[in-house]
């Protein structure tokens, strides 16, 4: 169950991180109130159909709540790239001040599914695993179970918001630099390692397991491993569930987590075997190494984003896209940035991430042969809880081997203990194969020598955007001067005229405007699209109501082309005076007056 809403977390955080906030929502305010009472009145029967129909096992209610939160992330990207609602959380916290609080209100909205989702499901639940508490105690409880999941990414967000408010000199620049990125990884370190243990604890209801026989046998069996730890009873689905977890790496921060049901439904002996398989996740140091998956994926995703991203601008497709669905511009950009990303996580989570778990949860299976050196104890828990789970002996899953697989290889173990090395040596060689992979992924890119998208495809999209801003904005004059110079730049003279011809209908008292129509009726390569006289006329207006040396380059070049080169020449020295650092430009300009007849 943490798995899976681990990799549905870590979607809609990447989702809602790497989408845009558009200059303009597609849907009013009330349009959008409207669109969202829909759309949770339908997740809501939906979830309300799912979860009428007869639900016995722990199993087929999983299943049910799986299939449900795949479509509450799917609802949630609908709203992020349809409804914008990134918009409107970006009104209430403006993002480019302090872009934590925005995440925080999308994980709200994403929770706020959840909590639909888990009303559907409370009946269901209490029918299976106990009389649950009411409906809002039931989905307080499911949101207190799945922050643990967000807080890490949450606390790193605000401490570099908080840090870049700061009015320290020169810690922007820092933070900016590779000393800042391991400045972030240090506090990162120091809230995995003291601070989410305990605040785990506290989220999940955790207690002190009391004190009696079987906490005595577990202190006794931990000193003989000469292993400290505390240890807890974990109120998961009500204590119902069979498992046990530890949480921590660091003596003094570190966790046993054993639920009610386990304690109840095992004897004592197998109570010690499954303390024995989480000692080994310690001793086999999984939890840092867990650390260190993560890191070299988003050390992976940070170095490969920007080349898959200029690759998919060099093919063109988001300007098709556009076009072919009008929609918003930097959504169809946004999607196209967070796809990739999307499925490289997907991808590298299910069977990368996935791959390291399984083993990782089979190397602490064989450290019961360090601690015991009998399988039996844990091989009949493990019979225990797949039969008391509703006989998922044989069911399999992308995070841990089957019980009945992870028997089985005990069993071998037992017959040919060199398997027991084996499997140490694969991890390590596995995790020097993963580190040369992605340090060669990393070292790839770096060599990839810096290049933007294809130029004309660049102008393709920009073109589009322009074109969907006169669309929403058509009375804009801003947006026909801008798509002019983005045809007089591609050499498309006839469309940067008819541009230009708007915004001064628009605006027919802007200097920029009629400067740049000048421009183009004195420089057009099509010889029938020139006129002297008028872009004169427009030159002078321009000068007039704006002195600046572009805008007398322009008038200078005008006069030039009626005939009136010692004029032209007075007013290009009158641009030097105005614009020196440019000066080069207009001296060759004089030069060009003296020789060339236009």
């Amino acid at each position: 169950m943490i798995y899976n809403n681990l990799i549905s977390f870590l979607v809609i955080i990447l989702v809602f991180s790497t989408a845009s906030v558009p200059a303009e929502p597609w849907l009013s305010p009330g349009l959008l109130v409207l669109a969202l009472l829909l759309l949770f009145s339908a997740f809501y029967l939906v979830a309300a159909r799912t979860f009428g129909r007869r639900i016995h096992t722990a199993a087929a209610y999983f299943q049910a709540e799986r299939k449900l939160t795949i479509l509450a992330v799917l609802l949630f990207c609908f709203c992020v790239y349809g409804l914008d609602i990134k918009y409107y959380f970006n009104t209430i916290f403006p993002h480019d001040t302090f872009p934590a609080l925005v995440d925080t209100l999308g994980l709200c909205f994403y929770f706020l599914l959840l909590a639909i989702l888990w009303s559907r499901a409370h009946r269901s639940y209490g029918e299976i695993f106990q009389p649950p508490p009411g409906t809002g105690r039931f989905i307080l409880i499911n949101i207190r179970t799945n922050l643990p999941i967000v807080l890490p990414w949450l606390a790193l967000s605000y401490v570099f918001d908080l840090l870049t408010l700061l009015p320290v000199k020169g810690l922007d620049k820092l933070l900016d630099s590779p000393w800042g990125d391991l400045l972030l990884f240090g506090l990162f370190l120091l809230f995995l390692i003291v601070i989410f243990p305990p605040l785990v604890l506290r989220l999940w209801d955790c207690r002190p397991l009391p004190a009696g026989e079987i906490r005595n046998r577990i202190e006794a069996f931990c000193r003989r491993q000469n292993f400290s730890v505390g240890i807890y009873l974990w109120p998961l689905f009500g204590g119902r569930m069979l498992t046990a977890a530890i949480m921590g790496f660091l003596p003094g921060f570190r966790y046993l987590l054993i639920t009610p049901g386990l304690l109840s439904a095992l004897s004592p002996e197998e109570i010690e075997a499954v303390v024995a398989h989480e000692i080994g996740h310690i001793k086999g140091r999984h939890l840092p190494l867990y650390l260190l998956l993560f890191l070299g994926f988003s050390l992976l995703s940070g170095f490969v984003a920007e080349p898959i991203y200029f690759l998919i601008l060099d093919s063109g497709l988001p300007y098709r896209l556009i076009k072919l669905l009008r929609v918003n511009p930097e959504t169809i950009a946004a999607i196209l940035n967070g796809l990739p990303m999307l499925l490289m996580m997907l991808i590298y989570f299910r069977f990368i991430f996935g791959y390291f778990i399984r083993n990782f949860e089979r190397q602490a299976d064989l450290h019961v042969f360090r601690t015991t050196g009998d399988p039996e104890a844990l091989i009949s828990a493990f019979e225990t809880i797949a039969a008391l789970s509703g006989n998922i002996r044989d069911r399999k899953n992308w995070h841990h081997f089957g019980i009945g697989e992870r028997i089985d290889f005990l069993r071998k173990c037992v017959r040919n203990p060199a398997l027991i090395v084996r499997q140490d040596r694969k991890i390590i060689i596995s995790m020097i194969l993963y580190f040369l992979v992605v340090g060669g992924a990393i070292g790839a890119t770096r060599l990839m020598p810096a290049s933007a998208p294809d130029r004309s495809h660049g102008a393709e999209y920009l073109e589009a955007v322009l074109h969907d801003r006169i669309r929403t904005d058509p009375h804009n004059a801003l947006w026909y001067r801008l798509l002019g110079d983005l045809m007089q730049d591609r050499k498309m003279e006839e469309k940067a005229l008819a541009a230009y011809e708007q915004a001064l209908e628009r605006a027919d008292d802007d200097a920029d405007i009629m400067n740049n129509l000048a421009w183009m009726l004195l420089t057009a390569h099509k010889q029938e699209l020139r006129d002297p006289r008028r872009a004169l006329d427009l030159a002078e207006k321009a000068a007039a109501k704006k002195r600046r040396g572009y805008i007398l380059d322009t008038l200078a070049t005008a006069l030039w082309a009626n005939g009136m080169s010692n004029e032209a020449i007075d007013m290009e020295e009158r641009a030097i005076e105005l614009d020196p650092e440019n000066g080069e430009m207009y001296r060759s300009q004089i030069e060009k007056f003296r020789s060339i007849q236009y």
